[in-house]
């Protein structure tokens, strides 16, 4: 069994990318990556091997964003600090804003995929991720890729 301070510096930043793609706020995707690993911690050791240990922490990665989302579904909106449209110089860090805020407004299954996607998963372990076929799992992340070239395109035109 691999060391648990081995498992949280190898996949905490990959866990954090897709939270910050369901939540698009740095304290909430933190909050949700600690979340994700006081889980695995619980849980390690009954991992049976039967998949990839990052397959399984993924796994319950997307469980608790989506059990955060179904919380924050019953919550007010919190208000983002700035409207998109205001941004007229970017930066890396503000395109990549711009791409998770994107990311955030896709139904929840295409949060999944595309994050996990970004993350240079294999197809075959997201679509174990999402219970999904391989051949279903590639044609969504092409459709999501082009919801999401559309989205970026639509906030090309308020600048």
């Amino acid at each position: 069994m691999t060391d648990f301070k081995e498992l949280y510096d190898r996949y905490a930043p990959q866990v954090f990318r897709p939270c910050i793609g369901y939540t698009n706020n740095i304290d909430q995707a933190n909050d949700l990556v600690q979340d994700v690993f006081i889980s695995v911690w619980k849980n390690l050791s009954g991992f049976r091997n039967e998949s990839h240990i990052s397959t399984w922490i993924f796994k319950i990665a997307t469980n608790t964003c989506l059990r955060a989302l179904t919380i924050a579904k019953r919550m007010p909106i919190e208000q983002l600090p700035y409207s998109l449209p205001e941004i007229i110089e970017e930066s890396p860090e503000e395109k990549l804003a711009i791409l998770y805020r994107c990311i955030s407004e896709l139904e929840e299954t295409d949060r999944i995929i595309i994050s996990l996607e970004l993350e240079g998963l294999p197809q075959a372990q997201i679509a174990a991720v999402v219970g999904l076929s391989n051949a279903n799992v590639r044609v969504k992340i092409h459709r999501i890729k082009e919801k999401l070239a559309q989205k970026l395109k639509a906030y090309e035109q308020f600048r």
